[in-house]
């Protein structure tokens, strides 16, 4: 038997949280009604359950619309209330993109680092599914020495937390969910991108979705913690429980690189000494921004090119860092063929510079190389709440003339020139200017244009004739994805996409 919940099972209650601990409420047996009917996890299913109306989107969740809500705020005030709506009903951008495509295929398959939100986001979208986590080692032994008994305790589906830890199951899920197509039944998680994404794509092509929860954007992050200050958003990232448990980022992150070297490490690589990786993870930080030279990392640690390039694909695997490659495109130019590293979460990186606080960010050689990847991490951020593979480059010649960031929206190119800075110059353009004269010699009549984007540290947001000129704090204000019709790119509505391709698998 599961030694998973039986029942579905309601998310924390936030009184708890606020008073430092986790209980959880009564298990609701399934079958039982819920207050609001059709409602599932905060979000009314629209296209999502086959009506083909549009999904619309409500703060609060159907299993708080009744009188703990009211009781909450009654007893505790506004400042609890708002916790209480941090903790539990945080609208992730992609949670109508997640029901959505559980509308239409069987299984569903979010990805993403750990402590991003993975569970919560799936637990709110499904409150009717089982959950069950293969990180409880019952559970897992279970899946791994009877995978068929294991399945067939959840015929009407789950959520399975951590599928990575039992690859296998996938196989026999492949036969079950044939045999029994219905749309949304299972909901898979992992926090490994290479082992998940390979045995998905072997087991399950065809049958699952697969979407990606980075950490917290920075419009997600506004709703749990305001920040005016550029340097500190940089700091402290988007990790969610640095925000919503109100925890010190750098005490947060050092306990989460020590979790993830001790454990994830420990299972995905032969690494005698892991203190000779940590000093790997801390060289990789110092090289966000710049071009990969995996040579370059492991003579500075006394290991081999081939141990720094599987390190590397390890980072990248665990979501902590992203390889950004160069646009190649028949511009006439020798340019740089080596991808540029950057860090998914700045905070992290931040952390293993060690930078202890935004303050000493401020006046740190690094900050601008941080604030690119910070950017560049957002845009990445933007396309994975729609369910859309990003194409995202940057461009630098022979000659070290170089734009930061080329987003490929398919109609047009976005060419991102980022400055720390907070005042603007105008030779902050020529790398711009000079990328799109270019791209128009290259292709004297093109169909896609280039827009010129400046993203920069200030506070003032222009449109100039040489480009738009974006503060830092807009940077999810910009349609990143596009325009296209049947796209909604408001970044303030949290809607469903109705532009879901390159992510079905």
């Amino acid at each position: 038997m599961l030694s998973g919940a039986r029942k579905t099972v309601s998310p924390i209650d936030p009184i708890d949280l606020c008073a430092g601990t986790t209980r959880w409420p009564k298990p609701q047996a399934r079958g039982e009604p819920e207050s609001g009917s059709g409602v599932r996890g905060g979000t009314r299913v629209g296209s999502a359950a086959g009506n083909g109306s549009k999904s619309e989107f409500s703060l609060f969740s159907a299993h708080h619309r009744g009188d703990s809500g009211s009781d909450l705020i009654e007893q505790f005030g506004s400042v609890t209330y708002n916790m209480y709506m941090a903790v539990d009903l945080l609208p992730r951008r992609i949670q109508p993109t997640v029901l959505e495509l559980a509308g239409v295929f069987p299984v569903v398959t979010v990805t993403g680092p750990r402590q991003s939100g993975k569970t919560t986001l799936c637990r709110m979208a499904f409150p009717e599914l089982r959950y069950v986590s293969l990180e409880e080692p019952d559970d897992r032994r279970f899946a791994l020495e009877d995978p068929r008994g294991f399945l067939a305790e959840l015929r009407d589906g789950a959520i399975l937390d951590e599928v990575q830890r039992a690859p296998e199951l996938l196989s026999y899920l492949q036969r079950i969910v044939d045999d029994d197509p219905r749309p949304g039944r299972f909901v898979l998680t992992g926090s490994v991108n290479l082992a998940v994404h390979s045995k998905v794509t072997q087991s399950l092509a065809g049958r699952t979705a697969l979407v990606e929860l980075l950490p917290l954007d920075f419009g997600e992050r506004a709703l749990l913690s305001p920040v005016d200050d550029l340097w500190q958003a940089v700091w402290q990232g988007g990790y969610p429980a640095i925000h919503h448990r109100r925890v010190p980022a750098d005490r947060w992150l050092s306990a989460y690189v020590n979790t993830y070297v001790e454990r994830d490490v420990r299972q995905h690589l032969a690494v005698g000494d892991l203190n000779l990786f940590q000093g790997f993870l801390e060289l990789a930080a110092a090289q966000t921004s710049s071009l990969v030279n995996q040579t370059a990392l492991g003579g500075a640690l006394g290991v081999s090119h081939n141990t720094a390039r599987s390190w590397l694909s390890v980072l990248e695997a665990g979501y902590l860092m992203m390889r950004l490659p160069p646009l190649h495109r028949n511009l006439k130019k020798r340019v740089v063929k080596a991808p540029k590293l950057h860090f998914v979460d700045s905070g992290l990186a931040c952390w293993l510079l060690g930078i202890r606080n935004h303050q000493e960010l401020r006046r740190h050689p690094l900050r601008g190389a941080l604030f690119e990847s910070w950017v560049v991490a957002e845009v990445r951020k933007a396309f994975a709440a729609k369910g859309i593979r990003p194409r995202l480059h940057f461009w630098r010649d022979h000659r070290g003339r170089e734009v930061d960031l080329v987003v490929d929206r398919g109609s047009d190119l976005v060419a991102v020139e980022v400055k720390s800075g907070a005042t603007i110059h105008p030779s902050f353009f020529g790398q711009l200017e000079y990328f799109e004269a270019l791209i128009r010699e290259a292709v004297p009549h093109p169909e896609e244009g280039v827009r010129r984007v400046l993203m920069y540290g200030g506070d003032r947001r222009q449109e100039r004739s040489a480009g738009l000129i974006l503060p830092w704090d807009a940077v999810q204000s910009y349609p990143w994805v596009g325009l296209a019709e049947g796209v909604d790119d408001d970044p303030l509505q949290f809607g469903p996409s109705q532009h879901l391709s390159g992510q079905y698998q």
